[in-house]
């Protein structure tokens, strides 16, 4: 593991890598279940790397994402990456929250495909991936970086089983009204069940659920801290 630290820490390109709001973070660590091989990180505000060597070096993959904070606007690196996620069964296909849009790449980050359209927002933290369709897939939208609280007060969950080529917007059970809240980029996740379950937390201290994939949800809990992390376990 220390050469992949290094091959990361000493990339010829760190000098370009800049702290975003919550600093210079790897926040995103991926293992290619096919390829053991095959590694991918996410930084904020450095963009997604790939590593085929098991992180002995690393490479930037980045084409077709924005950093719309940059004087390029499609640099090779530099974009804030907030949370990247594979899908099941299809190491190939990747989807990102990025600071800048929501995107999907059909090969393993050569290039990426900005799904954002049909969404309120470019902007947001959270993404999840059904655990058994590769297509379906979960947002919170927020409004953007200068505000980051859900779009009119309304809590909304966007999903979308066509790997973003459209969305449907789930708030059946969720406030609509006087909800201007966030929700982290570690604050969602999904569970194996049949239909999937859907978590999330919001950092004023609310954790809703849906046991049935975002068409119902519930406060399952409430007062609770600022949630930064939900993980799901099927006991």
């Amino acid at each position: 593991m220390a050469s992949a630290t290094r091959g990361l820490n000493r990339h010829a390109t760190r000098e370009r890598w800049t702290p975003g709001a919550g600093g210079l973070i790897v926040h995103t660590i991926l293992l290619d279940p096919a390829n053991p091989q095959r590694m991918f990180v996410a930084i904020s505000a450095a963009g997604v790397f790939r590593s085929d060597d098991g992180g002995q070096t690393w490479h930037p993959r980045n084409k077709g994402t924005r950093a719309d904070f940059l004087p390029d606007k499609l640099p090779e690196l530099g974009q804030c990456v907030h949370k990247l996620a594979q899908a099941p069964g299809m190491p190939d296909l990747f989807y990102q929250q990025n600071h800048c849009g929501v995107y999907r790449s059909d090969s393993a980050g050569e290039s990426w495909t900005d799904i954002s359209r049909g969404l309120p927002s470019r902007f947001g933290f959270p993404i999840a991936v059904h655990p058994r369709e590769p297509k379906t897939i979960w947002v919170l939208p927020l409004v953007s970086a200068e505000m980051r609280a859900t779009p009119r007060g309304c809590l909304a969950v966007y999903r979308s089983t066509t790997g973003g080529r459209t969305w449907q917007k789930q708030v059946r059970g969720l406030p609509r009204r006087n909800a201007h809240l966030t929700i982290l980029r570690e604050a969602m996740s999904t569970d194996a069940c049949d239909p999937a379950g859907v978590y999330f937390g919001t950092e004023t201290g609310q954790l809703f659920c849906s046991r049935d994939e975002g068409h119902q949800w519930h406060l399952l809990a409430d007062f609770l801290p600022p949630i930064l992390s939900v993980e799901t376990a099927v006991v």
